[in-house]
């Protein structure tokens, strides 16, 4: 399979990226330490270049993942080509070296990407003076790949034309014994080793080798070499091989080199096609009639060559197009191949079954046939074996021992003894003697040979007679045929139950390729997620940098962050597209996932959290602190839930192709109380018998767990219910009890308590609170609110001095205004009349202007190099919720959108894509199909999420295509979101354990 570029292959990409001259980059990302992504624009006209270190250059069409956080070598391009145009693309010489200028004049950098050996990627500027390097390394002593040196283009292999008579003679005399051409050529002609095979076949001399007479041949020959001609040898060995005759096929050579010599001028000048060399393999067979083949990709050319011509191959409209296809299609090539590799070992387990039951059959049959014609031998000399019988019976009685029965039938057999003649071995540790026995009635035939039954050697028992022996195997003949008729039965309807398993794990397997094929990986499920019951996206960070990066890359001013103050608790955001009021039921949601990712899991505690807008959090400190990384400061009031349980579910949504998306229009939505009443009573019901069939994976009691966490969650309701008196707050009087399965009747009661804690949301309005993960060093200050009113009250004071100062300038006439200062006055006053001051201080913020900063300044004397510090500050921070420079990642509200073509309640007209396993707060998931129920335990996860599996699939509304879809999920994506140690609680769970 071809893994990288030649340089055929480069002078036709850069022929056919040429189109991207002009273009201006939009952004850098990174798919990995060696590949990256520049995006181009240029008016409406969108394109992505894709660069990898030593392999490719080419324009994709197709998704690629980014990295969560770009790399310091993509912030540094960005830094430097960011907004830059592409002014040049072009290959350094012949070599395997691209340059792609950006900008002109001393403002233009240079990406220089190296297509050989390990490869690089080098950021340069106009004088190519290296920036940034992707792999530092020393040539030599004198070239040196490193920032700060100069990239040295002097060393790029240059196009010399056609070579020769003379220089060719000299290329081919130099080459070793038993070599091809392509192999002597290749390293001395720019083409590329498969341009050099497509002129070497059309000019008939693939097939030459150099001659091996010449003594120093053979010397120049050492062992590696040797073993790589016998490498190609094997590879040829079909195909015969002539010696390279300079006289004659010389001038043949010439005009090969001369026709590869016009195709690369060619592709240098326009755009070449697009080739996929295929391998056309046959399917293993399901059904009898149906033929199904698979292709692989194994290269791709820029031209259909010669030694292609009669290989299965796609044609493409252009190279750039072949290379993104074919490396697009890698992975799920990856996925056939080993499907069809499990096919073919499946298919073989099938035949090693039917060869194995065919030989058992065999074995008893021939078995049957030598029984047979033991007993008649033995009925045939029934005298000459009772003689046997008798003698050895004999001498047994007269207590000789072994060794000397043995010498007696040798003495015997010298003096020509009949009986002894017959006897082949004393078997006498098992009281048996083999005879050789012969037919005394055969004859020979017409044709030479006996007719009659072949000679023997057979077993007989001492302690029966010849006729009980004979009897013996008559009956063991019997005992066989018997056998074999049960084998023969037991083994058909093996054989049926073995081809029906293997043809359904055939299907089930193709199906889960395709699955596996089409499954997409959305942009949230590299976070924890789910989607809250009235159709809001709610995703959380894994760790303190998934914090930071949901919050600063992801997080816009009309979502809502949740939080709890524990240890480990992980930054939820709310998406809210529309900008409205996120319901109470998916805030307090949102809230019982923030606590269920920390430390409150394993240590089973109840506790609140709480929610504050987008707007209201910043990554920027107040002065003199500082913040870690995935801590945070709100700002304003902090609107706190009620306790949430930790009760989370297992369940899969499914992908919905877009003709039933339609179906599911509003299933999750905003229900009044009414509907939540009515479901809450179909709940009860449900609740009450699954509590009946609930079994725990940990296969422990955690009624004491139970009852401490019921009264926790009592306490914290009791301390709710004072704080909210001494606040002087009324609340209806409505008793609450939530239980440890929460069930779904409460769940509009959850609502009523949620209003009720947003209306007694404790905080000042310029309260300041620093979240974090990890503890934050922050200097002990005075009391804010003490601060900012002694602050406040000097800023009225100098204001109100400065303001008298100002009209006493201008009553005085201080300050004389110039000429023309008088009508400009009068236009901005008469313009601005309206406007009060908050109104103008907000427009000098849109316009980020210094507006009475200077003013700010002066009034606040006393902390003047403070003041400026803040300013300054300012001036530098980006404002909350904004990505650092990498904007252009931010989901869209139409990517937000998709969560529509999921649902977790599929019905059998829908036509359904794949499966996505979600892991959410247990009352998100009462309208799922497939549920189970998630608690703080012991079990592991993993077993867990099998288990879960099982379930679902043995579930007898569950669908052949359901069951397919579920089983096509890795088992390490079912178990990442379960937050550690687990009990799994479903109905009838008893049976899929045993």
């Amino acid at each position: 399979m071809k893994t990288r570029f030649n340089t055929f292959d480069i002078v036709c990409q850069v022929t056919d990226l040429q189109r991207l001259v002009g273009m201006r980059v939009n952004q850098i990302y990174d798919v990995d330490n060696k590949t990256y992504l520049i995006r181009f624009h240029r008016n409406e006209e969108k394109s992505v270049l894709l660069l990898e270190s030593g392999i490719r250059f080419h324009t994709t069409n197709f998704e690629w993942p980014h990295g969560v956080a770009p790399s310091g070598f993509t912030m540094k391009m960005r830094k430097h080509l960011k907004n830059k145009r592409l002014e040049k693309l072009s290959q350094l010489g012949v070599d395997r070296i691209i340059d792609l200028q950006f900008g002109t004049g001393e403002a233009a950098y240079h990406i220089i990407v190296e297509m050989y050996d390990r490869g690089n990627i080098v950021l340069c500027d106009h004088e190519y003076m290296i920036l940034n390097i992707l792999r530092y390394h020393i040539d030599s002593d004198v070239v040196k790949f490193a920032v700060k040196e100069k990239y040295p283009l002097h060393l790029a292999r240059q196009y010399e034309g056609v070579p020769s008579v003379q220089k060719l003679k000299e290329v081919l005399a130099a080459g070793r014994a038993g070599d091809s051409l392509r192999t002597v050529l290749n390293p001395v002609l720019p083409y590329g080793a498969s341009l050099i095979d497509h002129v070497l076949t059309k000019h008939d001399l693939i097939l030459c080798r150099i001659k091996g007479n010449s003594a120093e041949n053979d010397e120049k020959t050492d062992e590696t070499h040797k073993k790589k001609q016998k490498k190609n040898k094997k590879k040829d060995q079909l195909l015969p091989t002539k010696d390279f005759d300079m006289q004659n096929d010389l001038n043949s050579l010439l005009n090969a080199i001369n026709d590869a010599d016009l195709l690369l001028k060619q592709a240098m000048e326009t755009p070449s096609e697009g080739f996929l060399i295929q391998k056309k393999e046959q399917k293993p067979i399901v059904k009898e009639g149906e033929d199904e083949f698979y292709y692989t990709n194994l290269e791709y050319q820029p031209m259909l060559y010669a030694q292609y011509e009669n290989e299965p191959f796609k044609r493409l409209p252009t190279f750039d197009a072949s290379i993104d296809e074919f490396y697009s299609e890698l992975e799920g090539q990856r996925i056939d191949n080993k499907a069809f590799q499990t096919e073919k070992e499946a298919l073989k387990k099938l035949s090693n079954v039917k060869d194995d039951h065919a030989k058992r059959v065999q074995d008893l049959s021939k078995s049957q046939q030598d029984d047979i014609m033991k007993g008649e031998l033995i009925t045939r000399n029934q005298e000459l074996v009772d003689r046997a019988i008798l003698a050895i019976r004999s001498a047994l009685a007269n207590q000789m021992s072994w060794s000397d029965i043995q010498e007696l039938v040798k003495a015997a057999q010298t003096n020509g003894d009949e009986v002894a003649k017959a006897i082949k071995q004393l078997k006498l540790e098992i009281n048996h003697v083999a005879l050789s026995l012969t037919d005394p009635y055969s004859h020979p035939g017409s044709d030479g040979e006996e007719d009659g039954l072949k000679p023997m050697t057979i077993d007989i028992d001492l302690g029966l007679s010849a006729f009980a022996n004979a009897r013996k195997y008559y009956d063991m003949k019997r005992s066989a045929a018997i056998k074999e008729k049960k084998t023969i039965d037991a083994s058909e309807k093996a054989m049926k139950n073995a081809e029906r398993r293997t043809q359904t794990a055939l299907k089930q397997l193709r199906t889960q390729t395709k699955i596996s094929k089409a499954r997409k990986t959305y942009w949230f499920e590299k976070f924890y997620w789910f989607i809250s019951s009235e159709n809001y996206l709610v995703i959380g960070g894994r760790d303190q940098q998934q914090n930071e990066v949901i919050v600063k890359r992801y997080m816009k001013p009309h979502d809502v962050y949740v939080h709890a103050e524990i240890q480990g608790a992980s930054s939820v955001i709310i998406k809210n597209p529309t900008g409205e009021e996120v319901p109470p039921k998916t805030l307090l949601e949102a809230g019982t996932m923030a606590i269920s990712y920390s430390v409150a899991w394993d240590a089973k505690i109840v506790t609140s959290a709480y929610w504050v807008k987008g707007d209201q959090v910043s990554k920027t400190a107040p002065t003199g602190e500082y913040l870690a990384t995935g801590s945070f400061m709100i700002r304003g009031k902090r609107n706190f839930l009620p306790p949430c349980n930790l009760i989370l579910g297992l369940s899969f949504l499914f992908k919905l192709e877009e003709g039933s998306v339609e179906r599911h229009k509003n299933e999750r939505r905003v229900r009044t109380f009414d509907e939540e009443k009515a479901d809450a009573a179909d709940l009860a019901h449900a609740a009450k018998e699954e509590d009946d069939t609930e079994i725990d994976l940990s296969k422990e009691s955690d009624t004491e767990e139970i009852t401490q966490t019921e009264e926790k969650i009592e306490k914290l309701e009791i301390s709710d219910k004072k704080e909210a008196e001494n606040e002087e707050i009324e609340f209806p009087d409505t008793q609450v009890s939530i239980k440890h399965d929460f069930a779904r009747q409460e769940s509009a009661l959850a609502e009523e308590i949620v209003r009720e804690k947003l209306s007694m949301c404790e905080g000042d309005a310029d309260q300041e609170l620093i979240i974090a993960s990890q503890p934050v060093k922050i200097k002990q200050q005075m009391s804010k609110k003490t601060k900012q009113a002694n602050r406040q009250e000097k800023k009225d004071k100098k204001g109100k001095q400065q303001e008298q100062k100002s009209m006493n300038q201008d009553k005085s006439g201080g300050n004389q205004l110039k000429r023309g200062q008088k009508s400009k006055l009068k236009k901005i006053k008469e313009k601005y009349k309206d406007q009060d001051e908050d109104e103008r201080q907000l427009r000098m913020q849109i316009l980020q202007s210094a507006g009475n900063k200077k003013i700010e300044e002066e009034v606040d004397s006393e902390d003047e190099s403070s003041s400026k510090t803040n300013q300054k500050q300012q001036r530098q921070k980006p404002q909350p919720n904004n990505a650092d420079e990498d904007l252009d990642d931010t989901p869209a509200a139409a990517e937000v959108d998709m969560i529509d073509t999921l649902t977790g309640l599929p019905v059998p007209e829908d036509e359904l894509l794949f499966a996505i396993p979600v892991v959410a707060p247990y009352q998100t998931l009462q309208n799922y199909k497939f549920k189970v129920k998630l608690t703080p335990g012991s079990g592991k996860r993993g077993k867990a999420a099998k288990t879960a599996l099982e379930i679902f699939v043995r579930d007898k509304n569950c669908s052949q295509h359901e069951k397919d879809l579920l089983r096509a999920v890795k088992d390490e994506t079912l178990a990442r979101n379960i937050p550690g140690k687990v009990k799994l609680s479903a109905p009838q769970m008893h049976k899929v354990k045993k």
